[in-house]
C-alpha cells in the first residue's frame, strides 16, 4: 500500500530532524558514507566536538561531518594559509579548517554570540584571505558576499553553506514548509541567482550536507 501524503510529510520531517543534514533521501546510504569514508578518517578532536555538539539543543546548526571532511580537503588542495569564518557555533567547521592549515596559518572567526567581537577596519585585510566560510544568517548572505569579495584574494575561495536549504529551493509555492525554512528560502534563492550572474567569481554548487557553494574569485 502506497504511503499517504501525511505519512510522506512525517517521514520527510523525521529525515531532516532526526536523521541528518544531508539531502540524500536514504538514511542508510548516508550512514554508509559516514561509517565508510568519514568517521574512520575523522580526527579525534573533531569527533569529540561532534559528539559534544550532538547533545546541544541547537545541534541542527552544526556543520555535518561529511561537510567538515570536504572543507578540510579543499583547504589542503588550495594550500590555504589565511582564512575567515562567519558563523562559528560550537566550532566544528572551524576546527576542520584549523587542522588543514600549516603551522603559520591564521583564522579570523566571528559569531554573533561572542560579545564585542569586531571585524576591524575594512581596508586592513583587503584581498588577503585564501578561504572564507560563511554559515550565518541567511538573510545577510548577499551583504556578506559584497564585503567578502574584496577580502578574499584573486584565486581564493568563499564557501557558502546551506545553499540548497533543506531542498526547499525546488519546493512548489504551496509546499508545507516549516516557518523558518520558508522565511529564509527566498534569501537563499536570491543568493544563488546572484552568484550565478556574478562575473567576479567562478562557482561550483554541491549537494554536500545541506548544499555548499564554492566561489573562486577571478577578478
Amino acid at each position: 500500500m502506497a504511503p499517504t501524503q501525511e505519512e510522506q510529510q512525517n517521514e520527510a520531517g523525521r529525515h531532516q530532524e532526526v536523521g541528518h543534514k544531508s539531502l540524500l533521501q536514504s538514511d542508510a546510504l548516508y550512514q554508509y558514507i559516514l561509517e565508510t569514508s568519514v568517521y574512520p578518517k575523522e580526527p579525534e578532536p573533531m569527533k569529540e566536538l561532534r559528539e559534544l555538539t550532538a547533545r546541544h539543543p541547537w545541534n541542527i546548526m552544526t556543520t555535518s561531518a561529511d561537510e567538515g571532511q570536504f572543507l578540510n580537503m579543499i583547504l589542503k588542495l588550495i594550500n590555504a594559509k589565511n582564512t575567515m569564518e562567519i558563523g562559528v557555533y560550537t566550532g566544528y567547521s572551524l576546527l576542520a579548517t584549523a587542522l588543514a592549515l600549516p603551522e603559520d596559518g591564521k583564522i579570523l572567526a566571528m559569531d554573533i554570540n561572542r560579545e564585542n567581537y569586531e571585524l576591524g577596519l575594512p581596508g586592513t585585510c583587503h584581498g588577503t584571505f585564501d578561504f572564507i566560510f560563511v554559515d550565518a544568517d541567511k538573510d545577510n548572505y548577499l551583504n556578506y558576499h559584497e564585503r567578502l569579495i574584496e577580502l578574499v584574494k584573486v584565486g581564493g575561495l568563499i564557501g557558502y553553506d546551506n545553499t540548497l536549504w533543506n531542498g526547499s529551493v525546488v519546493a512548489p509555492p504551496d509546499a508545507p514548509l516549516r516557518k523558518y525554512v520558508r522565511y529564509y528560502r527566498d534569501y537563499v534563492l536570491e543568493l544563488n541567482r546572484a552568484l550565478a550572474s556574478d562575473r567576479r567569481v567562478e562557482i561550483c554548487q554541491l549537494p554536500v550536507g545541506d548544499g555548499i557553494t564554492l566561489c573562486r574569485r577571478i577578478s
